[in-house]
């Protein structure tokens, strides 16, 4: 994955001082950043997808900047071609599931029509599985079932880059299994470059292909695996 990181930028409040110091290259088309929580990744992610401006530094995708202070350029989240799942979905809840689906299609503020069918909004419903809560809303679907459309959402506009922030926190252990076999097999089948944010050591396990620890806003080991060698660590 051409994906390039290079970014610093302190936070300082009345009570603390941090420090975002992260560099890394990712050479896999999966990307894990692992380490504690409030070490930095979140923020990590979110300057990748634009949502965060760092002090200094630069962030290339396929060779194109989407951040460089040098040159001051900084592409507006939409102009990236990043799609970000996040950790909570953030699911709009006065929409159904097509609707939900068909936002990332819309330009402008407003919804999506709640019958109204696309080409790819329809991919998604049959890809996912999603077809028959396609008019229910976020109060009526499951964990699993948030989650796929939070993914239906996120690839909807065809994305160069998958940023997932803690995607299988708020789901049960057997769902969170589950869950995480559906998403191998996706992004396997769909070969989009994806970087996965997550604390837990089996996130890790099943999708560390490169693991960037972070802890403290910096990298402290950045290691890529082969499948066989990672599954014996």
């Amino acid at each position: 994955m051409p994906l390039d990181v290079d970014i610093h930028k302190i936070f300082e409040s009345a009570e603390r001082r941090f420090t975002l110091d992260v560099a890394f290259t990712a050479s896999t088309q999966r990307v894990v950043l692992f380490g504690p929580s409030g070490a930095g990744k979140s923020l990590t992610l979110q300057a990748i997808a634009g949502l965060l401006r760092p002090d200094e530094g630069k962030i290339t995708l396929h060779g194109n900047a989407l951040f460089d202070s040098k040159l001051d350029v900084d592409l507006k989240p939409q102009a990236r071609k990043v799609a970000y799942l996040f950790q909570d979905y953030a699911l709009f809840p006065h929409l159904n599931v097509r609707q939900n689906i068909g936002f990332g299609l819309q330009r402008g503020w407003f919804n999506p029509r709640a019958r109204s069918s696309h080409a790819q909004t329809d991919y998604w419903l049959d890809a996912l599985e999603l077809r028959g809560v396609a008019g229910n809303y976020p109060a009526q679907l499951s964990g699993g079932q948030k989650q796929r459309v939070a993914l239906a959402r996120a690839l909807v506009a065809q994305p160069q880059l998958l940023l997932l922030d803690e995607p299988f926190s708020a789901l049960d252990s057997t769902l969170r299994q589950r869950m995480r076999l559906e998403l191998s097999e996706l992004q396997t089948r769909l070969d989009i470059p994806m970087v996965l944010i997550t604390h837990d050591p089996d996130d890790v396990a099943a999708f560390g292909d490169q693991v960037v620890q972070i802890s403290d806003g910096r990298v402290r080991e950045n290691q890529a695996f082969s499948g066989y060698a990672r599954s014996e660590t």
